[in-house]
Protein backbone atom coordinates (compact mmCIF):
# COMPACT_ATOMS: atom_id res chain seq x y z
CA UNK A 1 0.00 0.00 0.00
CA UNK A 2 1.03 3.30 -1.04
CA UNK A 3 0.64 6.60 0.89
CA UNK A 4 -1.64 9.54 -0.94
CA UNK A 5 0.96 11.53 -3.40
CA UNK A 6 0.12 15.00 -3.10
CA UNK A 7 1.01 17.26 -6.40
CA UNK A 8 -0.53 20.13 -5.09
CA UNK A 9 -3.37 21.94 -2.94
CA UNK A 10 -6.64 19.74 -1.65
CA UNK A 11 -9.07 20.53 -3.71
CA UNK A 12 -12.83 19.85 -3.34
CA UNK A 13 -13.99 16.14 -4.41
CA UNK A 14 -16.13 17.83 -7.57
CA UNK A 15 -13.47 19.69 -8.74
CA UNK A 16 -10.03 17.29 -8.76
CA UNK A 17 -8.63 15.73 -11.94
CA UNK A 18 -9.42 12.38 -13.12
CA UNK A 19 -6.06 10.47 -12.61
CA UNK A 20 -6.58 7.31 -15.55
CA UNK A 21 -3.13 6.02 -15.04
CA UNK A 22 -3.55 2.06 -14.20
CA UNK A 23 -3.17 1.35 -10.46
CA UNK A 24 -2.89 -1.65 -8.65
CA UNK A 25 -4.60 -2.05 -5.46
CA UNK A 26 -1.93 -2.71 -2.99
CA UNK A 27 -1.07 1.34 -4.82
CA UNK A 28 -4.87 2.15 -3.71
CA UNK A 29 -3.57 4.56 -0.80
CA UNK A 30 -5.03 4.19 3.06
CA UNK A 31 -6.13 8.37 3.20
CA UNK A 32 -7.97 10.28 0.96
CA UNK A 33 -6.03 11.86 -2.41
CA UNK A 34 -6.88 15.56 -2.20
CA UNK A 35 -5.32 16.34 -5.59
CA UNK A 36 -7.15 13.99 -7.54
CA UNK A 37 -9.40 11.38 -8.06
CA UNK A 38 -8.70 7.53 -9.28
CA UNK A 39 -11.33 6.15 -11.12
CA UNK A 40 -12.27 2.60 -11.11
CA UNK A 41 -11.63 2.40 -14.80
CA UNK A 42 -8.05 3.02 -13.65
CA UNK A 43 -8.19 -0.07 -10.92
CA UNK A 44 -6.62 -3.10 -12.47
CA UNK A 45 -8.15 -5.53 -10.19
CA UNK A 46 -11.72 -3.59 -10.19
CA UNK A 47 -14.86 -5.94 -10.30
CA UNK A 48 -17.95 -5.43 -12.73
CA UNK A 49 -19.83 -4.35 -9.66
CA UNK A 50 -17.70 -1.55 -9.01
CA UNK A 51 -17.78 -0.23 -12.59
CA UNK A 52 -21.58 -0.25 -12.92
CA UNK A 53 -21.49 1.75 -9.44
CA UNK A 54 -23.13 4.48 -10.51
CA UNK A 55 -25.11 3.17 -13.44
CA UNK A 56 -29.08 3.42 -12.06
CA UNK A 57 -27.74 6.89 -10.94
CA UNK A 58 -27.12 8.79 -13.92
CA UNK A 59 -24.14 6.76 -14.89
CA UNK A 60 -21.27 8.41 -12.88
CA UNK A 61 -17.86 6.52 -12.25
CA UNK A 62 -16.86 5.60 -9.06
CA UNK A 63 -13.87 7.10 -8.05
CA UNK A 64 -11.18 5.79 -4.97
CA UNK A 65 -11.96 7.55 -1.53
CA UNK A 66 -10.09 5.65 1.40
CA UNK A 67 -9.35 2.33 3.21
CA UNK A 68 -11.48 1.75 5.86
CA UNK A 69 -10.10 -1.05 7.92
CA UNK A 70 -9.29 -3.94 5.71
CA UNK A 71 -12.22 -1.85 2.60
CA UNK A 72 -11.71 -0.04 -0.06
CA UNK A 73 -14.19 2.92 -0.44
CA UNK A 74 -15.65 4.18 -3.96
CA UNK A 75 -17.93 6.77 -4.46
CA UNK A 76 -20.06 6.77 -7.74
CA UNK A 77 -21.65 10.35 -7.65
CA UNK A 78 -21.23 14.29 -6.02
CA UNK A 79 -20.31 14.04 -2.24
CA UNK A 80 -23.56 15.58 -0.79
CA UNK A 81 -26.86 17.00 -2.06
CA UNK A 82 -27.37 14.39 -4.59
CA UNK A 83 -27.69 10.81 -5.88
CA UNK A 84 -24.64 8.35 -4.87
CA UNK A 85 -23.77 5.04 -4.04
CA UNK A 86 -20.57 3.86 -2.04
CA UNK A 87 -19.39 0.76 -2.58
CA UNK A 88 -16.56 -0.77 0.34
CA UNK A 89 -15.08 -3.87 -0.90
CA UNK A 90 -12.93 -6.09 1.26
CA UNK A 91 -9.42 -5.93 0.23
CA UNK A 92 -8.66 -9.38 0.82
CA UNK A 93 -10.96 -11.25 -2.03
CA UNK A 94 -12.93 -8.27 -3.36
CA UNK A 95 -15.55 -10.51 -3.03
CA UNK A 96 -17.34 -9.24 0.01
CA UNK A 97 -18.87 -6.13 -0.84
CA UNK A 98 -20.96 -3.67 1.34
CA UNK A 99 -23.27 -0.60 -0.39
CA UNK A 100 -24.58 2.39 0.59
CA UNK A 101 -27.03 4.83 -1.02
CA UNK A 102 -27.06 8.53 -0.58
CA UNK A 103 -30.39 10.58 -1.67
CA UNK A 104 -30.43 14.30 -2.55
CA UNK A 105 -32.22 14.95 0.32
CA UNK A 106 -29.32 13.85 2.67
CA UNK A 107 -31.09 10.75 3.90
CA UNK A 108 -29.27 7.36 2.89
CA UNK A 109 -29.70 3.37 2.97
CA UNK A 110 -27.40 0.54 2.88
CA UNK A 111 -26.22 -2.63 4.93
CA UNK A 112 -22.44 -3.19 6.50
CA UNK A 113 -20.85 -6.36 7.27
CA UNK A 114 -22.77 -6.77 10.42
CA UNK A 115 -26.12 -7.30 8.62
CA UNK A 116 -27.39 -4.14 10.12
CA UNK A 117 -29.50 -1.46 8.02
CA UNK A 118 -28.69 1.76 8.82
CA UNK A 119 -29.35 5.38 7.03
CA UNK A 120 -26.73 7.22 8.87
CA UNK A 121 -23.11 6.88 6.83
CA UNK A 122 -21.14 7.37 9.90
CA UNK A 123 -22.87 4.32 11.40
CA UNK A 124 -22.14 2.29 7.63
CA UNK A 125 -18.25 3.14 7.92
CA UNK A 126 -18.38 2.15 11.83
CA UNK A 127 -19.79 -1.21 10.43
CA UNK A 128 -16.59 -1.65 8.15
CA UNK A 129 -14.17 -0.62 11.08
CA UNK A 130 -15.96 -2.85 13.52
CA UNK A 131 -15.62 -5.76 10.98
CA UNK A 132 -12.11 -4.88 10.46
CA UNK A 133 -11.22 -5.37 14.20
CA UNK A 134 -10.89 -1.33 14.78
CA UNK A 135 -12.41 -0.13 17.41
CA UNK A 136 -14.90 3.19 17.18
CA UNK A 137 -13.56 5.91 19.54
CA UNK A 138 -14.09 9.66 20.58
CA UNK A 139 -16.68 12.20 21.23
CA UNK A 140 -20.17 10.85 19.47
CA UNK A 141 -18.70 7.83 18.01
CA UNK A 142 -16.45 9.51 15.80
CA UNK A 143 -14.28 7.65 13.97
CA UNK A 144 -10.56 8.88 12.84
CA UNK A 145 -12.23 11.92 11.47
CA UNK A 146 -14.45 10.25 9.05
CA UNK A 147 -17.24 12.83 8.78
CA UNK A 148 -21.20 11.52 7.95
CA UNK A 149 -20.62 14.03 4.72
CA UNK A 150 -18.21 14.18 2.18
CA UNK A 151 -15.87 11.98 3.52
CA UNK A 152 -12.46 12.70 1.70
CA UNK A 153 -12.85 16.06 3.06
Amino acid sequence: MTEARSTGPALPADERPIDPTPVHTADLPATPIRDRNIPATAWVEAPEALLRLGDDIGGPVATYKRRIGRFLLWRAGPASRADARYLALDTATLAEQYTFRLFPDGSGDGIGPDGVRVTRFRLWKEALLAASGLAVSGRHGAVDGLADEEPDR
